[in-house]
């Protein structure tokens, strides 16, 4: 348990989980490993390594194959998921492609129906196209769930929070069913939104958990990465041989920079968390603001969930303007201190309209039933100073619904 009491915004979340930022700032970045004893790994940008005799090398044969800089970045990331291993790939949906290609044609994978734009294209355009059994359901609910497995399901995708509309999974509750039906199904979340800092799906059953690193785990808008971190060691063994084989690796360069986004995780997380409570509370009061979806608020279907399962939240809020599309283009055009920008997760905020940009590549059909309509705007509230980015919140607003 953390040794110190947490921030009012987070009372009712998980404690802290035990020696984060002293795990983040030291794990794998040993300066004993270096003959130079460098406090920072250095960046080993060599392609090969040179080798003793045929076959009897110090660790690397080809930068594909294993780099001092990626390990550094890997063996950190498994500490901070608490999990034994951890492999890096060229970004989030390479970690997907590589897990997908675990299974062969004709095996099944369960999908949340509601997860990022380019999992559900992968999946629907790509996946299905060479004879995998794919189909999607509200993991929200067990129930559905358990409907949705079958005898050839070999792996159950989770995303938590997903996104856009901020629904969230019961990863225990889910683990546990898909375990109970069949322990041998492969149980990955994506933790993309949420970040080390705030779950940790390994001790909640998961067999993988995933991430876009681009995003928090980053945490600076500066490098397209994937993550995969596990506890069992024979599904270690075939993912490390794909990860070779496939060859979906990041550059050291990076490696490098994620490491060092990694260091400030804690204390982004935090500000994160306590900006995004005060812009979901601000919108939830504005009568401009039909609804907001944020998992910190008791609004929040599952926000009693989110708090056992949780040590907090991150700065990822949707909201439904009031009125039509041409309300929600006058927000986003209006703002000043947002970026009217894809991707997430990084220290600057971000806004953006799902069914036109992330989501466009949902069937409208599909986009209607998750509620990802024409009002429905998500933020990425970033680390400048609250009253700044409420401000500029309350002007677009202003903007697209001006005073009679």
């Amino acid at each position: 348990m953390a040794s110190h009491i947490q921030n009012d915004f987070a009372s009712g979340f998980l404690d802290e989980f035990k020696s984060f930022a002293t795990d983040a700032i030291h794990v794998g970045q040993e300066p004993e490993q270096w003959k130079s004893m460098a406090v920072v790994p250095p960046i080993s940008l060599s392609t090969t390594f040179k080798q003793y005799g045929p076959g009897n090398h110090a660790g690397f044969e080809y930068s594909r194959s294993g780099n001092p800089t990626r390990n550094c970045l890997e063996k950190a990331v498994a500490a901070l998921d608490g999990a034994q291993h951890s492999m890096a790939f060229a970004s989030g949906l390479a970690a997907t492609l590589t897990i997908t290609h675990l299974f062969k044609s004709g095996d099944g994978i369960v999908c949340m129906n509601d997860v990022y734009g380019g999992t559900n294209r992968y999946f629907r355009k790509v996946a299905s196209e060479v004879g995998l059994d794919i189909s999607f359901a509200d993991c929200t609910k067990l129930d559905v769930l358990k409907a949705a497995l079958k005898p050839n399901t070999k792996m159950v995708w989770i995303e938590t929070p997903t996104n856009p509309t901020m629904k969230v999974v019961d990863i225990k509750g889910c683990a546990e069913l898909v375990h109970e039906y069949n322990k041998d199904i492969i149980v990955v979340v994506d933790n993309t939104f949420m970040s080390a800092y705030f779950q940790r799906p390994l001790a909640l059953g998961a067999d993988i958990c995933m991430y876009s690193a681009t995003k928090y785990m980053n945490g600076h808008s500066d490098v397209v990465m994937g993550l995969v971190s596990l506890n069992r060691e024979d599904l270690y063994e075939r993912l490390k041989f794909l990860q070779n084989a496939l060859g979906a690796v990041p550059s050291p360069f990076d490696c490098y920079m994620c490491n060092r986004g990694l260091k400030t995780l804690h204390l982004r997380m935090k500000e994160h968390f306590k900006n995004a409570l005060a812009v979901a509370q601000f919108l939830e009061a504005d009568p401009r603001v039909d609804k907001v979806i944020f998992p910190g608020l008791p609004s929040h279907p599952q926000y009693e969930l989110m708090r056992r399962q949780c040590t907090g939240c991150p700065g990822m809020i949707t909201f439904y303007i009031k009125g039509k599309l041409e309300h929600a283009k006058t927000f986003l055009s209006s703002l000043k201190l947002f970026a009217l920008a894809e991707s997430l997760g990084g220290y600057e905020s971000l806004a953006e309209h799902p069914a036109i940009m992330t989501h466009a590549s949902v069937p409208e059909n599909e986009r209607t039933i998750l509620g990802i309509s024409d009002t429905l705007i998500r933020l990425s509230v970033g680390l400048e100073d609250e009253e700044d980015i409420i401000a500029d919140l309350d002007q677009a607003l202003s903007a697209a619904h001006p005073k009679k």
